[in-house]
């Protein structure tokens, strides 16, 4: 699964608890700085820390759940259930095949991994652009998943350039940021269009005013933060006038630390010596 830090096509809502107390929200430091700040955060994690964990996604096909084992040579997945369902034997089957397949051709993997180092990359561009991107102002401190955290709203800068063409899509944005006070790193990003913007993001096209992009994240574990929620609401047009409909949601938990060592290989096998009961523990 290409993973980026905080990808930037993002949107949704998680409810976080009462604001607490406004003392703290006063020793803040300049919003802009507060940014750049998390976004140097984002980049300097090396942690290297590899994690298994539960990805259920949501879109126009329906809901598929799926078991995640991050390694050095990229992501792999089993597919476990749809909706509620369980897979059929027949479908274990052919995913038992899949895995064997992808076992026995590592230059299948080495693709995959290459376009989520590429994904991730370009991800990694677009958040490096959040301070110039925006004019933020603080809204005040909200409980976040790890803690206090700074809520952040923020507008269009009418003087950012963007540096190429996938981040023209900042111009037509406005929405929060909150950002944990302990650890300034960014917990949620959520944000809607208030103006139809042109993007480039692998295609070329067009997102209409109204859409919504929100992503989380927070510590799962040593420091190490994953993204737990996406959600993106958006509709457009690509290239050639055919229409774009995005409308996805994406929920992570159940994470467990793997050995920073593993192989692709060895997370197949795992996978596949794993029981559906096992895997959700």
């Amino acid at each position: 699964m290409p993973k980026q830090p905080l990808p930037i096509l993002l949107a949704g809502s998680l409810i976080f608890a009462a604001a607490i107390s406004r003392p703290l929200f006063a020793q803040a430091k300049d919003p802009q700085s507060l940014v750049r700040q998390a976004v140097q955060n984002e980049g300097a994690s090396g942690d290297h820390l590899t994690f298994r964990f539960i990805l259920t996604k949501t879109d126009e096909h329906g809901t598929s759940t799926k078991e995640i084992v991050e390694t050095k040579d990229g992501d792999v997945a089993r597919l476990i259930s749809h909706g509620d369902q369980p897979l059929t034997p027949e479908e274990e089957a052919a995913e038992k095949s899949r895995l064997d397949d992808l076992l026995a051709d590592p230059a299948k993997q080495a693709h995959r991994h290459k376009r989520e180092q590429q994904d991730a990359k370009r991800g990694d561009e677009l958040v490096q652009v959040l301070p110039s991107a925006f004019l933020y102002k603080f809204a005040s401190m909200e409980q976040g998943p790890n803690g206090p955290a700074y809520k952040l709203s923020f507008q269009p800068n009418p003087n950012f350039t963007p540096p190429d063409y996938e981040a023209r899509v900042f111009h037509g944005m406005a929405g929060d940021l909150w950002i944990d006070q302990k650890q300034e790193r960014m917990v949620r990003f959520d944000a809607h269009l208030i103006s139809d913007v042109e993007f480039g993001w692998g295609v070329l096209g067009k997102l209409y005013k109204g859409g919504t992009i929100m992503v989380e994240q927070k510590d799962v574990g040593s420091n190490h933060w994953e993204q737990i929620h996406m959600k993106l609401n958006l509709t457009g047009k690509e290239m050639m006038f055919k229409d774009l409909k995005e409308q996805t949601t994406e929920e992570e938990s159940s994470f467990h630390q793997v050995p920073k060592s593993w192989s692709y290989q060895d997370a197949v096998r795992f996978l596949e010596s794993q029981s559906v009961a096992q895997l959700k523990e």
